[in-house]
């Protein structure tokens, strides 16, 4: 990521960005969003459900309709996407785990690490996802720091979590 060219771009908020979510061994999908705000190290936006069907994790499903307020850093390994129905009642928290946000006029790209976490909206559900899914990914091979973090971004959301949940972090 070079930070020169994402620290200086300041999202506006109303305006429309397409954030791309990408994994590290494939090329990512894009989806329209719109900033709801950016200090210049956490940008908020806020989307529907973007797949074109249902998706059943068996401890969540997220449906068309479903709006996703979506908290990006760009000094921080993960991303936090608050989970509301269409009637807005909350359902949770996903966590990605990724590298920095790279943000740029009109664009947020994350790079999804393969670590996940799962927090209810009651709190009483933590789950840790996608650990296997890791360790295929070669990445404590290939970049044994990038991997590092990644776990220690992992160990910090879920310790947020348990202690009282993640609202704190998000603002």
């Amino acid at each position: 990521m070079s930070t020169s060219s994402t620290s200086n771009t300041l999202l506006k908020a109303g305006s429309d960005v397409t954030v791309t979510l990408v994994k590290e061994s494939r090329s990512g999908i894009g989806y329209p969003a719109v900033v709801v705000r950016d200090d210049g190290t956490h940008a908020v936006v806020r989307a529907p459900w973007a797949a074109p069907t249902d998706r059943d994790f068996g401890f969540v499903r997220f449906e068309r309709g479903d709006v996703f307020t979506e908290h990006y850093w760009r000094d921080r390994w993960h991303a936090v996407k608050e989970v509301r129905a269409a009637d807005g009642t909350l359902k949770g928290w996903y966590c990605d785990i990724t590298r920095p946000a790279e943000i740029t006029p009109g664009v947020v790209v994350s790079t999804d690490l393969d670590l996940d976490l799962w927090v209810s909206a009651d709190g009483a559900t933590v789950l840790r996802l996608d650990e296997d899914e890791f360790e295929e990914s070669g990445l404590e091979r290939r970049d044994p720091v990038a991997a590092a973090k990644a776990r220690a971004a992992l160990d910090e959301l879920e310790e947020l979590a348990r202690g009282g949940g993640l609202t704190g972090l998000l603002g």
